[in-house]
């Protein structure tokens, strides 16, 4: 970034109360605040961020212990629901367990960049084995709004099932990320373009940025048309909500009464139950957290930590702090929200049989087929705006390794970013670094300037 003109500095710091602190390419702090970078954090005075180096060898681990733990249970015949009446067998438990060790094995070769016909057995591999195990992950929302609500799980082998699904799932889409990108001469780390088309680049504008600080973009909204689609993706929840309040206020709807509907939740907790007398259902306001989740992601304050919540005003917002539990519930509300849909619609045409009727709602027949459908329209429409805003804010707040410096040693000015990380680069260059990762002016809209060391 070139140097401003005099007393522009002077201005800069006047404006913003923070203290910058600079990092020369030694890793010592001049000035200011001390750092992280001096404290002898792997190459050079900064610590190592090379999650693409070791997220196949969690993959690798994640699948040996989903196929050994799903061998116990085919050999000890445990009830490991995979519906809520239906169990998985002891055969499918015992295929589930080789198709994780062929994932483990695809992620492995993945680590090392193969061949032509290397690659194709891995991008193969990846694309069978997700979509399996992302179906085992569809139950996590209902498990963790029976956790939240003090009601319990379940089943606890199907939480165990539900939790390393979905950490498996994780560790593959991790993989697949970081090897297409190598694949496509980007950096593995960050997505950009590389210098020598190699994956880790050492050419102008990338050079080596595994152990460079990164840089941030500055919060921004996403597009209109992204929230106009989320929000009409959030027209599901409407019938779903509406019958589910009117149960609780008292009214029936599709055969349903709201004594039967009270009796069906009265083994739930004291907090269920709470609700429920208030006209609350704890489904619905599941639902609002998750709406709440969506709105933050699509605009600028979840980014930056808005006025209203105290000690972090003004700070940056860990991008994966909404990022991950979006994509985990997102998944598995998608998948079954697909599956209630397709199956009330041809269970209504008579391809597949009809649901039988909940005993202990005394729902009828068509009422039930109604209930599938908008359920399923509720947790689709839901799941699918979940991954379409975040989706748009993984792309907005992807953060790059600030790795461009000119020949003089100055850091090269890049459109729309300011460098928010708090360890020192493995270039040459000085780079302004903000104490405790604070959103340096970016929040206001003040470029962050370099200074010469």
């Amino acid at each position: 970034m070139g140097e401003g003109a005099p007393g522009q500095h002077g201005d800069q710091e006047s404006r913003n109360p923070e203290v910058i602190v600079v990092i020369s390419a030694t890793g010592n702090a001049q000035g200011g605040a001390p750092s992280d970078a001096s404290a002898g954090h792997g190459h050079g005075g900064v610590r190592r961020q090379r999650w693409p180096e070791w997220v196949p060898a969690a993959a690798v681990a994640s699948s040996v212990v989903y196929a050994a733990v799903e061998t116990a249970w085919a050999v000890a015949e445990s009830t490991v629901p995979f519906a809520r009446h239906t169990p998985y067998s002891p055969t499918a438990q015992l295929a589930l367990a080789a198709l994780a060790l062929v994932a483990g094995a695809v992620c492995r070769v993945a680590g090392k960049l193969p061949g032509r016909w290397g690659r194709r057995v891995v991008s193969a591999g990846l694309a069978l084995t997700v979509p399996v195990f992302a179906m085992g992950m569809a139950a996590l929302p209902a498990y963790f709004v029976t956790l939240a609500s003090g009601s319990g799980p379940e089943s606890v082998t199907g939480l165990v099932h539900v939790l390393l699904s979905t950490a498996l799932v994780s560790c593959l889409v991790l993989v697949g990320l970081s090897y297409r990108r190598r694949l496509t001469g980007r950096c593995p780390r960050c997505g950009s373009k590389s210098g020598n088309g190699s994956g880790y680049g050492s050419g102008y504008g990338h050079d080596d940025g595994r152990d460079a600080p990164v840089r941030h973009p500055e919060a921004s909204p996403a597009p209109p048309r992204t929230r106009k689609a989320a929000y009409l993706l959030l027209c599901g929840l409407l019938p779903w909500v509406a019958v589910k309040t009117v149960w609780t206020l008292g009214g029936d709807a599709f055969g349903v009464t709201a004594e039967k509907w009270k009796e069906s939740n009265s083994g739930g907790s004291e907090a269920v139950r709470a609700l429920a007398a208030v006209g609350v259902d704890v489904t619905v306001l599941a639902a609002g957290l998750g709406v709440f989740l969506l709105t933050g992601l699509m605009y600028r304050w979840g980014q930056v930590f808005p006025r209203w919540v105290p000690f972090l005003s003004g700070r940056r917002v860990p991008r994966l702090l909404p990022l991950v539990p979006a994509w985990l519930t997102a998944v598995g509300l998608s998948v079954y929200g697909v599956v209630l849909v397709v199956y009330a619609q041809l269970a209504a045409l008579g391809v597949l049989p009809a649901p039988e009727p909940d005993a202990e709602l005394g729902a009828t027949p068509a009422g039930t087929l109604w209930l599938a459908a908008f359920g399923g329209l509720a947790f689709g429409g839901l799941g699918f705006g979940l991954l379409l805003a975040s989706r748009s804010y993984y792309a907005r707040t992807r953060p790059v390794c600030a790795t461009g410096f000119d020949r003089a040693g100055t850091e090269v000015e890049r459109p729309g970013t300011s460098v928010t990380g708090r360890h020192g680069p493995a270039a040459p260059g000085p780079v302004p670094v903000s104490p405790a990762g604070r959103w340096n002016g970016s929040a206001r809209g003040e470029p962050s300037r370099a200074k010469r060391s």
